[in-house]
């Protein structure tokens, strides 16, 4: 909607660069690798954390009444705003003005977003939730003000005082807009007031899709042979499958899960049927094509018809790998399972897990003594440190602070220019957490009216086991991973130091948000990177090269066969949210589509697609996690490959990639950083060369 979108362990050097960069210090800060391996943060002498305050700081949350007063405050303050919009004549003051609508409004919806799904307390996510609702209200309400817009229309419709802005500036005034006109603000009252119930719908029918993607599927117990129940959930004469269990060994215990698991509901069909025909209906009634046409307007891709290229000329690249690779799974079922060797779906998983595990025996647990939680931060802070000039340090937090007192407080500091903002460390598991790795912007960079720069601060929520007598949180390489990962996305959020908030950060196109994360997953890989942290926490031994170049080459078993199915998925995607009314049913479409890009039969009486729960937050935008990763794969080779700590290239990165948050065509940051325009087919070889193996560990494993 419009409105709401090494380790240092001497202090003294960094605190006095940061000191130099005009910013106060803080005396409670302390290395963060300590901070993590330790049972508790210490507290420092004289450090004010005695002192009561509410979540992230905000003293009306110090209880969930809190957030009553919190959202009437933004409610007033737009209200104001508002008023002001619609009386200043038009010019940058306008943006300005707008930018600090969507700042009031999102300061308290971004915090309740993450407090209503993380909050342990039920009270403060029931408030948080009806904040959400009733800002939600709100935003519905000046998405449709004609005189609001109005106040934007004759700032865009000035063409001298719009030569006169920025490119920032013009950029986040036409985002205003093109958000307005998403909610039928250019239509006749009618077809407007057709529009807002539509969009109310949507959001209605995305809800119910997702509960229902999730909800587990009930079978008589008697249908099932008596020796695999166990594996499934009892509930008086019924079991329960919820989800695919794609990891056991037994297949017929996957089949069965597969089967029963993705079998059709006809509630949960009638719901996706009126999710995609409602979203055709307000496209088409706002002037675009389709849904698709829509939702790509300002991303890398721009158009479904590059999507459509990108995906039918990667799938092209693939078919010849994909193929050798079930070839290799069918003759590994075949050696397990003589009675039945033909692969299916649900064999896809395992088997090309037992392909990698016989190939090159990867235990976890041989490589998790070497990254205590406290060493990959460390690895983190070494990196950025090289990198971009910036350290890590935990900041002991108030009472009152935080909603778990395992959560650690991050400051970001740059060595010339201090303080850059703040990333809360929600990393380990309690009962009712989410089992999601994310990301949450909590409140967005900008630069106030009184000059300052309102700091940022995001959330990285990880699930990751608590730490024991005997040893300290201690990582697997995908915990690893996955840890580079989301501060990439951290990382973009302190760096893309907008003038406005509404482009802040992460706030971009889908299909560049997650490049950055995706890059930390190459640096995560890369040995000359993981020998800087990885010490078994017991002997300080390092992590032997041969054990990490194993484990990269590892992940390249089966990869095509990996992509081609995340090729499917985004072909489908696309289809569902292009040209309406649809060729047949949902169902059918998926046949078609998995037998023209995947290759591995459709099952019959199973409907995938009902699961499909990124159709809710990724509708018509699936594509991007493959097209991020093209992105990122190319700025690694070229820029970070040669040479993983070149400050020079991480100079660039910062001020070519990260410092524009979405305030900058995605594809005009990409061509600053890769110094040329990348074409679909540079996208399409940067992730089938991904693929090949590393010849130099061929050879050391034969």
């Amino acid at each position: 909607s419009a409105m709401l979108a090494g380790c240092r362990r001497g202090l003294p050097v960094a605190l006095g660069r940061a000191l130099r960069g005009g910013r106060a210090v803080s005396t409670s800060w302390c290395p963060v690798g300590a901070a993590f391996d330790a049972k508790q943060l210490q507290q420092p002498r004289g450090s004010a954390a005695g002192r009561e305050t509410g979540l992230f700081g905000v003293p009306e949350l110090c209880c969930p009444e809190g957030f009553q007063e919190a959202q009437d405050k933004a409610l007033q303050e737009s209200e104001r705003l508002v008023q002001k919009a619609c009386s200043t004549p038009p010019g940058p003051e306008t943006v300005k003005i707008f930018d600090q609508l969507s700042d009031a409004l999102c300061r308290v919806a971004d915090l309740a977003d993450f407090v209503k799904i993380a909050h342990p307390d039920f009270a403060f996510r029931e408030a948080a939730e009806e904040a959400c609702r009733n800002i939600g209200t709100m935003v519905e309400k000046l998405n449709t003000d004609v005189e609001l817009c109005q106040s934007l229309r004759c700032l865009l419709d000035d063409e001298v005082v719009m030569s006169s802005l920025d490119p920032e500036t013009r950029r986040v005034a036409e985002l205003f807009m093109f958000d307005f006109e998403i909610s039928g603000i250019h239509l006749d009252e009618e077809k407007r007031k057709k529009a807002v119930n539509l969009n109310v719908r949507i959001l209605d029918l995305c809800n119910e899709f997702l509960t229902g993607a999730h909800l587990p599927n009930k079978i008589d117990k008697h249908v099932l042979p008596e020796h695999i129940r166990y594996n499934f959930t009892a509930e008086g004469n019924y079991l329960q499958v919820a989800g695919l269990h794609a990891d056991c060994s037994d297949d017929l215990v996957r089949e069965a899960a597969y089967k029963i698991f993705l079998y059709p509901n006809a509630e949960q069909l009638r719901r996706l049927e009126e999710l995609l025909a409602c979203r055709n209906s307000l496209a088409q009634l706002v002037g675009y094509d389709t849904f698709a046409h829509r939702a790509l307007r300002g991303t890398m891709a721009e158009t479904p018809e590059t999507v459509t290229q990108f995906l039918e000329k990667l799938s092209d690249q693939l078919s010849k790998r994909t193929q050798e690779e079930f070839e290799m799974m069918t003759k590994m079922k075949m050696k397990l399972n003589p009675q039945n060797s033909k692969l299916m779906p649900w064999d896809h998983p395992y088997y090309s897990g037992v392909l990698r595990a016989e190939r090159y025996n990867i235990d976890p647990g041989l490589y998790c003594p070497f990254f205590s939680l406290g060493a990959c931060m460390e690895g983190l802070n070494s990196l950025f440190s090289r990198l971009l000039g910036i350290s890590l340090y935990a900041e002991q937090t108030k009472r009152g602070e935080v909603w778990s007192e395992d959560v650690r407080k991050l400051a970001v500091v740059h060595e010339s220019e201090g303080l850059l903002g703040y990333i809360y460390c929600d990393f380990f598991q309690r009962p009712d957490k989410p089992h999601q790795d994310c990301h949450f912007t909590v409140r967005g960079g900008r630069l106030k009216e009184n000059g300052e720069y309102q700091l940022p601060v995001v959330v990285l929520m990880l699930s990751l086991p608590h730490s024991t007598r005997s040893a300290p949180t201690l990582l697997s390489p995908g915990m690893m991973e996955n840890l580079f990962h989301e501060m990439g996305h951290a990382m973009h959020s302190m760096l893309g130091r907008t003038r406005y908030q509404h482009v802040t950060g992460t706030r971009c196109p889908t299909d560049f948000a997650e490049v950055p994360s995706i890059l930390m997953e190459y640096f995560a890989n890369d040995y000359r990177v993981v020998n800087q942290f990885a010490r078994h926490y017991k002997t300080g031994q390092p992590l032997p090269k041969n054990m990490v170049s194993r484990l990269c080459e590892s992940k390249k078993v089966c990869a095509a066969a990996d992509m081609q199915l995340q090729v499917f998925y985004a072909a489908l995607d696309q289809i569902y949210h292009g040209k309406h009314p649809l060729k047949t049913s949902t169902t059918e479409i998926l046949k078609e589509t998995q037998e023209k890009f995947y290759g591995l039969p459709y099952v019959p009486n199973t409907a995938w697609q009902l699961r499909f729960s990124h159709l809710v937050g990724y509708g018509a935008k699936y594509y991007s996690y493959l097209m991020s990763r093209a992105v990122a794969s190319m700025v690694w080779k070229q820029c970070f490959a040669q040479d993983p700590f070149d400050r020079a290239m991480g100079e660039r990165y910062r001020r070519e990639m990260l410092a524009h948050g979405g305030g900058k065509e995605p594809i005009l940051m990409v061509q600053g950083m890769l110094q040329k325009s990348p074409s679909v087919e540079d996208f399409v070889d940067a992730l089938v060369s991904d693929l090949d193996q590393d010849f130099e560990t061929f050879i050391m494993d034969s």
